[in-house]
């Protein structure tokens, strides 16, 4: 018995609309002339060509719609590309796909056209997937790790003044109040760790994953600390050793390009990591937060910024995320983060979650990036502005929702006889 095949052609309207279990959402058109979904809505997808629709067939789901995005294939109508986030709610919140059975499958691969199913060349911001990564060296060994860093930090300094704003950092600021400016929400962040560590003129302090220097020439300028960053992205390292003779800081502050785990000195009074951990993998854990501890004297603290998940189970980022934003990242929830603390000879004495501001910075960096696209555009190119968009959008979507959190673990390293040097109650 031999399987007969229908082998009608289908337009791609009818595929997106057999697809979707309660319809489509937005106005969806196609270069073959089909349509979908309700002509008078505000956000629309449009089609453009056929190397979109090989995208999309070669690689379903986020991924294979990042493709033609990037690539410019897959328009999405009535948003700016720096801040498609009214299109992202509306399609996380009604797209809601089945899986076809085998017949259908084939009946849409057959009625589209086979010759689709060969993949494009994939777009030049993408990495190379896990098991290519593999291949190349272990995951998060040093090697490995400065590679995937400068995929993502080693972008353009002038892309991430232009997105970041005048503060150069790339990390969850505090709103004090509802119509705080983003400098003001980062200062008042960078204020908030300088006092959780209880920064005092003349200690020293060792900022892990210092970025562009923020935490740094906060803790040396308004604080009087002597003060040491290090950052695997050379690009980065550069701007913030500029930034610091711009400031007159040179005496007090300091950032090398290294690897945390090459950091030789020791007998720090505290050890900020704000942004870190989410890139060093759950299973090196143990081994961050004993490092960390031993670069402490005793009576030392530690705060630790990061994202995290609502939930403990480890768990890697999705396809776009980790080729085109974050390779090798992974997430995991607090808990897993305080046990692994306390394992390595801490003692937390408080965490905080800082969701909910982490929705408000994402939502600045979005206005940014669409207030100077054009200066973006012209810096990278438009596929990797669009990266950044829908990036930003996704992410300040995923905050709002609780799919994502971003927790502070304070804690001490004691002393032998257990004195912690920290007060009976909270002074920040």
């Amino acid at each position: 018995m031999t399987l007969q095949l229908q082998a009608d052609p289908v337009t791609i309207g009818e595929a997106i609309e057999s697809l979707l279990r309660d319809g489509v959402p937005v106005r969806f058109t196609a270069y073959d002339g089909s349509a979908a979904g309700p002509a008078d809505a505000e956000i629309g997808l449009h089609l453009k060509n056929e190397r979109g629709l090989s995208y999309i067939m070669t690689a379903p789901g986020d991924l294979g719609m990042a493709r033609a995005y990037v690539m410019g294939d897959l328009e999405v109508r009535g948003v700016h590309p720096g801040n498609p986030y009214d299109a992202m709610v509306l399609l996380m919140s009604h797209l809601r796909f089945r899986r076809p059975t085998i017949g259908e499958a084939l009946r849409l691969v057959r009625g589209l056209g086979v010759s689709n199913l060969v993949p494009p060349p994939i777009p030049p911001q993408e990495h190379a997937p896990r098991w290519r990564r593999a291949v190349e060296g272990l995951r998060h060994s040093r090697s490995r790790d400065a590679d995937v860093i400068a995929h993502h930090y080693d972008v353009s300094n002038r892309f991430y003044e232009l997105v970041l704003g005048p503060s150069m950092t790339y990390t969850c600021a505090l709103f004090e109040t509802p119509d705080a400016t983003l400098e003001e929400a980062q200062r008042a962040k960078y204020d908030l760790v300088a006092r959780k560590l209880d920064l005092q003129p003349g200690q020293r302090l060792l900022d892990v994953g210092c970025g562009w220097g923020g935490m740094v020439r906060h803790a040396a300028r308004e604080y009087g600390v002597r003060a040491l960053g290090v950052t695997l992205s050379a690009e980065q390292a550069q701007w913030a050793q500029e930034a610091i003779e711009r400031e007159d800081l040179a005496d007090l502050a300091e950032v090398r390009h290294l690897d945390y785990r090459e950091v030789s000195e020791s007998g720090f009074d505290a050890v900020s990591s704000i942004g870190l951990t989410e890139h060093i993998g759950v299973r090196n854990y143990p081994a961050y937060f004993s490092f960390l501890r031993d670069r402490l004297r005793p009576g030392g603290r530690l705060l630790n910024h990061c994202i995290t998940r609502p939930h403990n189970r480890p768990t890697e980022t999705g396809a776009f995320i980790d080729r085109y934003v974050f390779p090798d990242g992974e997430l995991t929830g607090s808990g897993t983060i305080i046990t692994a603390a306390q394992d390595a000879g801490l003692e937390v004495q408080h965490t905080e979650n800082l969701r909910r501001h982490y929705a408000h910075t994402l939502a600045g960096w979005s206005r940014n990036l669409v207030e100077n696209w054009d200066a973006c555009v012209a810096e990278v190119g438009e596929g990797t502005a669009r990266v950044w968009g829908i990036y930003m959008a996704g992410s300040r979507l995923a905050f709002e929702r609780d799919e994502i959190e971003l927790h502070h673990v304070l804690a001490t390293r004691n002393d032998a006889t257990g004195d912690p040097s920290y007060p009976m109650r909270h002074t920040f």
